[in-house]
């Protein structure tokens, strides 16, 4: 720089002190243009009641997916148990390939596998690369393939802004999407695919003997929050899909492209808080049409662009990160990890604050954090087993209820023995209640397409001699 500096001072008529200031001020012009590249993020918030949009800011722009990429994956999952393709149980083995991918991941050994649930969960919470190769190895063949068959399930959502290119949302340059399209996606989970949404809701579980944990910090923090995914590259910056749920209201909203963890998680508190009250209490129904079960006029549907498509309109880079942002493409995935834990382990957590703490949130009304947790925040519950996570829509039978959280779980776990065929496709789960001021149980199993198909369910529970009624989420 200094050489470079000496050489034009000693052909320019301009002295050493001019070029030294012209100098920092290109520099601060970097540092601005950086920061309003972190700044431009992308956002949505959707009521998923009545598809009306209630806020959005770039929700078309083109982005990087990150992991939400898993949401994709983890819906053709879901289509294949639905239709009997697959069940919890199988087993996905792990190639070569998928045993390779970068961390964040399970760390399943080639040509080992677990069950299809033990690779959801690892989804879910750790967000790992190698369990969502290995899931779409096994569903399509070949990764290749099988992100033919996800950008063909997007299409049919009604996803046209987005391609994939992999499972699991690992950096290439030819794998983008929307804002708007995310919520689509996050829509169409929970309408399509009720019995295996409370996967969504896990915070933790257990492979092993080794606890996991989630990287979504909002579950059990933000009343109502039941999933649904976070994702992150250092190209695409802290995504997040949000479904939110107060028994009236629904939510699906999105934030991509924040700077940190700690500022998405804070974007999308207050967004729920400030549109969560202007949903609709009313409305129903599904807003995503069904997919078309017929893979081969699904994939005739779809050309994948060549691998030089298009890249999001602006990359989000962090002020401290300018020196960097001129690397290509292929140098920036080098280093990405996909393990937010490990990119922001310094990052503070969404906490209960002892003060206001002022929330970043993209033309958005300005909330404070405080406010947010005032509104919205309950206490951090135990871990929820997958059989007590929400299901969040359609209908759902009533089998029990009890004072004590263990005996309605215990409940459900015996109805399910007694009547496998009947809930077969059904997810157990508990809700909470006050009643003179002492707070009960309830037993429900959801993933009940209609009344009549909840109805149905319970004359079969009936004829065991379980009593039961149908009710709508």
């Amino acid at each position: 720089m200094r050489q470079a500096l000496s050489g034009f001072v000693s052909k320019s008529a301009f002295p050493l002190k001019t070029i030294m200031i012209l100098a920092m001020a290109m520099t601060f012009v970097v540092a601005d243009v950086a920061s309003s590249l972190a700044a431009k993020s992308a956002a949505i918030v959707v009521d998923a009641k009545t598809g009306k949009v209630l806020y959005s800011a770039n929700a078309d722009g083109r982005r990087y997916p990150a992991s939400l990429t898993k949401m994709m994956t983890l819906y053709l999952t879901f289509e294949a148990m639905a239709k009997g393709k697959i069940s919890r149980n199988s087993p996905v083995v792990f190639s070569a390939h998928a045993s390779a991918e970068a961390p964040t991941k399970l760390g399943v050994k080639p040509g080992e596998s677990v069950a299809v649930e033990t690779a959801i969960l690892s989804i879910v919470t750790k967000s790992a690369n190698d369990s969502a190769t290995a899931l779409g190895e096994m569903l399509g063949g070949n990764e290749t393939n099988f992100a033919r068959m996800m950008t063909a399930k997007a299409r049919q959502l009604g996803m046209n802004g987005t391609v994939f290119r992999n499972a699991n949302g690992l950096p290439d340059p030819g794998q983008f999407t929307t804002a708007r399209d995310m919520a689509t996606l996050g829509i169409a989970l929970r309408e399509h695919f009720p019995q295996y949404y409370g996967y969504f809701a896990q915070r933790s579980f257990l492979y092993g003997r080794q606890r996991i944990n989630g990287h979504n910090r909002l579950l059990g923090r933000i009343k109502g929050v039941d999933g649904i995914k976070t994702g992150y590259t250092r190209a695409s910056g802290f995504n997040l899909v949000s479904s939110v749920n107060d028994g009236n209201r629904r939510l699906v909203a999105v934030v991509m492209g924040g700077t940190s963890g700690g500022s998405r998680d804070n974007q999308m508190a207050g967004l729920i808080n400030t549109y969560l009250p202007r949903a609709s209490t009313r409305g129903g129904g599904d807003l995503v049409a069904k997919a078309d079960s017929n893979p081969i006029s699904a994939l005739a549907k779809v050309l994948l662009p060549k691998h030089d498509a298009p890249t999001p309109d602006e990359k989000p880079v962090a002020v401290a990160e300018a020196d960097t942002a001129v690397a290509d493409d292929a140098t920036v995935a080098q280093g990405d990890s996909e393990d937010e834990d490990t990119a922001e382990a310094e990052a503070p957590k969404l906490v209960v604050p002892a003060k206001k703490v002022k929330t970043v949130i993209v033309s958005a009304p300005k909330v404070a954090t405080a406010q947010v947790v005032a509104a919205y925040a309950e206490p951090t519950p135990a871990v929820d087993p997958v059989s007590t996570a929400s299901v969040p829509s359609g209908w759902a039978i009533q089998v029990a209820s009890s004072p004590k959280q263990s005996e309605a779980q215990a409940f459900l776990d015996k109805t399910t023995k007694q009547a496998p065929k009947v809930l077969a496709n059904a997810s157990g789960f508990t809700v909470a209640f006050d009643k003179d001021g002492a707070t009960y149980y309830r037993a429900r199993f959801g993933g009940f397409g209609s009344k009549d198909a909840a109805w149905k369910a319970c004359t079969a529970l009936k004829k065991k001699k379980i009593e039961c009624y149908a009710v709508q989420q």
